[in-house]
């Protein structure tokens, strides 16, 4: 299974989502079943590593973004992924209007697998303070729990084959 997670720039949100998406999927055993990868709807930023304030809430609580690289949503995007995980409505409309026919329905807002979430949008924290960096830090480790129990819902229903 492979997910992309999807912002504006590539810089705050989505990477965020990556860096928590991978720690957790690799505490919950799922490290070689999933894939993550993330991405922008614009292009200002292809090749920057994220935001440092971002890196620096992240590292705090343990996810190091460092590695990490922005890159803009490609055509093949949409065939190469299971789903495409919006930050807010703009980027869920963006992704559902050039969606090819047949894959409009991986695309889905990355709250929406949020527990304990009273939004539908991760807020942008770039031109806020660095609290908004904790705000998106909470939202997402909330979604990536709930994503994780629907990945492991789809890993399982995978049928195994065994070389004999």
């Amino acid at each position: 299974m492979k997910i992309l997670f999807v912002c504006t720039g590539n810089i705050c949100r989505s990477p965020t989502a990556e860096g928590v998406a991978r720690r957790w999927l690799a505490m919950a055993g799922l490290e070689g079943q999933v894939a993550v990868d993330s991405a922008g709807i614009q292009g200002h930023h292809v090749g920057e590593a994220p935001d440092p304030r971002s890196q620096a809430a992240a590292l705090r609580r343990g996810y190091d973004l460092s590695r990490l690289r922005a890159r803009k949503v490609q055509p093949k995007d949409f065939a190469e992924f299971d789903l495409l995980l919006a930050m807010d409505r703009d980027h869920f409309h963006y992704l559902r209007d050039r969606a090819p026919e047949g894959c409009r329905h991986k695309v889905r807002m990355f709250l929406s697998f949020a527990a304990r979430a009273t939004r539908d949008d991760v807020p942008d924290p770039y031109y806020g303070g660095g609290k908004g960096f904790d705000v998106v830090l909470d939202l997402c480790e909330d979604a990536v729990q709930g994503m994780i129990e629907i990945t492991r819902i789809f890993v399982a229903s995978i049928p195994r084959f065994s070389a004999r």
